[in-house]
């Protein structure tokens, strides 16, 4: 009885670890024009206490949820944002922001001030422009619950695990869109931002080739609305084709038997 018992404890044990999957609970929650709080206090990687307000600056915010003293994938998301930044025409710092937001509440601005300095090493041009922020656990929280973002803690990795993206936010910090992986498409990233910029980024040409993009929520990607209505278009030609060819059939079929 008593082996049984220590028995039935040791299940009781090992089936919630077993049943938790950190890579399961990571994800992200639509919520399309979710207010961020922005007057929440930071500590940017200088040690100075500063908002999500002050970094913006009235302008679109591209805030990129990280771990700053991370072994894998957050170094490498923050340099394919460069490259993305570095492959359209917009300007980080003139017509947009960047913050590298952590979501560690044990990390502080030592932890932040090391993970600029890599990426202004690799991209000396961009470094310059992105802020890196560290925050309490409550005022992390607030701003991942309100972008729908979760992430979970791997004790077999040691480690948090989360997805790989990007939150496009504008002026007034409500969420435009995410772009997802470690490397958004520049054209993406474009659109993104001209639409975030709410008419304030980029000129006509840009608002015009807005209209004729749609974004795809499910992969995070703008698809051409031309080519999906042209597709469309030709789907239903083919279609009429083949209803003139049957009634035409039809029409013979008809004609034979009255004679």
């Amino acid at each position: 009885m008593k082996r049984f018992l220590a028995f039935l404890l040791l299940l009781l044990a090992v089936c919630p670890a077993l049943a938790f999957d950190p890579f399961k609970e990571a994800g992200i929650d639509q919520h399309p024009g979710a207010q961020v709080p922005l007057d929440r206090a930071f500590v940017d990687e200088a040690g100075k206490s500063v908002t999500l307000k002050e970094l913006g600056g009235g302008k679109p915010m591209l805030l990129v949820p990280v771990l700053h003293n991370c072994p894998n994938i957050c170094g490498v998301t923050l340099s394919g944002l460069a490259q993305a930044v570095r492959a359209q025409p917009f300007k980080p710092g003139r017509d947009f922001a960047i913050v590298a937001f952590g979501i560690v509440p044990k990390e502080g601005p030592e932890d932040s001030r090391a993970s600029l300095a890599e990426l202004k090493q690799a991209f000396p041009d961009f470094g310059g422009h992105a802020h890196a922020v560290t925050g309490g656990a409550k005022d992390i929280k607030a701003v991942t619950d309100a972008l729908g973002y979760r992430y979970a803690w791997d004790d077999r990795i040691g480690q948090y695990a989360h997805v790989a993206a990007t939150a496009v936010l504008t002026p007034e910090g409500k969420l435009a869109r995410w772009l997802y992986g470690l490397s958004p498409e520049p054209t993406d990233l474009r659109l993104a931002l001209t639409e975030a910029g709410q008419g304030q980024v980029g000129g006509w040409r840009d608002q015009l080739l807005l209209l004729c993009y749609h974004y795809d929520p499910e992969t995070g990607r703008y698809g051409s609305l031309i080519w999906t209505l042209l597709r469309i278009g030709g789907g239903l030609t083919v279609a009429a084709g083949l209803s003139l060819i049957g009634l035409s059939v039809l029409r013979e079929r008809r004609a034979g038997r009255r004679r």
